[in-house]
């Protein structure tokens, strides 16, 4: 039945059970258009735990001027408490995002917060390790061009191009890793080991996840300089959401083919998470006839008698 459409006496021939199931770019844009708002409710949530690196921000700025030394001190500790906390928040965005992938219903609030606590540990070492790497690789991009001018050597450019390269491997790396945290009982040292193999393993599908992300990073900036500073505002409500979304949906189905998968065949079972049930050989009572009715035809309308 049509919400806007004026056909709601027709109806079609149902789904059938065994239907094909969508793959690739179809299935994501009807996960998108189910989850659609969804997504912007989690990405409120996420977007929570940047409060500590705003604030930072802000009081380097305001206390700059009053006390430079009681302004670096705080600026500082909130900046440690964002790193250490937006681990265990990406894991708890990372948990939903699974959830919408394999199709499956989440609490947000619940289910957030249980994978927050649940993988506190890991996630924290994890997040603050992705902000101390990307630290590392803004001050290599910025203090090598400069090295590399004033020395004359354009050989300063080659650890500039090695540490931009550990940034993007770190990124793929960051596809995978809290998906096994949160799916998986892997130690820490097994998480970040299969992280930077199926970073690789799957390069061709993770640049192409990593383009898309910039892309959109670089759409935000654009318009926030050059348009209106007003698209600041959207950075609360949809980004990271949805490219915790894309990753998930690029990313899982490959820890389900290389990690998940083999551990179950090792036991001699069938990952519950492909939706392979196991059938009786007894005779169904009852037979499913989704896609077999036939539709049922709208009524024609019609002068019905006048009574006098």
């Amino acid at each position: 039945m049509g919400l806007f459409s004026k056909d709601y006496e027709s109806a079609g021939a149902g789904i059938a059970k065994n239907a094909p199931k969508k793959t690739g770019a179809k299935l994501f844009f009807e996960l998108l258009g189910r989850k659609f708002w969804k997504l912007f409710e989690v990405n409120i949530l996420y977007s929570l735990f940047f409060i500590p690196l705003i604030l930072s921000g802000v009081l380097l700025f305001k206390l700059s001027d009053v006390n430079m030394t009681l302004a670096l001190v705080v600026s500082l500790a909130l900046l440690l408490v964002f790193a250490v906390l937006i681990g265990p928040s990406t894991a708890g965005m990372t948990k939903i995002m699974r959830s919408y992938v394999l199709e499956k219903n989440s609490f947000i609030i619940h289910d957030f917060f249980k994978a927050f606590k649940e993988n506190f540990k890991k996630a924290a070492i994890v997040g603050f390790l992705d902000c101390l790497i990307l630290v590392c690789v803004w001050a290599g991009y910025q203090v090598y061009p400069v090295l590399a001018q004033q020395m004359g050597s354009s050989l300063l450019y080659v650890p500039m191009v090695i540490s931009l390269s550990l940034g993007l491997m770190v990124v793929m790396m960051n596809f995978y890793v809290f998906l096994m945290i949160i799916a998986t009982d892997l130690s820490l040292k097994n998480l970040l080991k299969n992280s930077f193999a199926l970073a690789f393993v799957e390069l061709k599908k993770n640049f192409i996840t990593f383009l898309i992300m910039l892309a959109i990073i670089v759409l935000l900036v654009f318009l926030t300089i050059y348009v209106s500073i007003a698209f600041v505002f959207v950075l609360p409500f949809f980004p990271a959401a949805f490219i915790c979304f894309l990753a998930c949906f690029n990313s899982y189905p490959v820890i389900q083919k290389y990690v998940i998968n083999p551990y179950y065949a090792s036991i001699g079972k069938v990952n519950p998470e492909l939706g392979v049930d196991d059938e009786d050989d007894e005779e169904p009572i009852f037979e499913d006839m989704g896609g077999k009715e036939k539709p049922i035809e709208k009524r024609k309308k019609g002068r019905g008698k006048r009574i006098s």
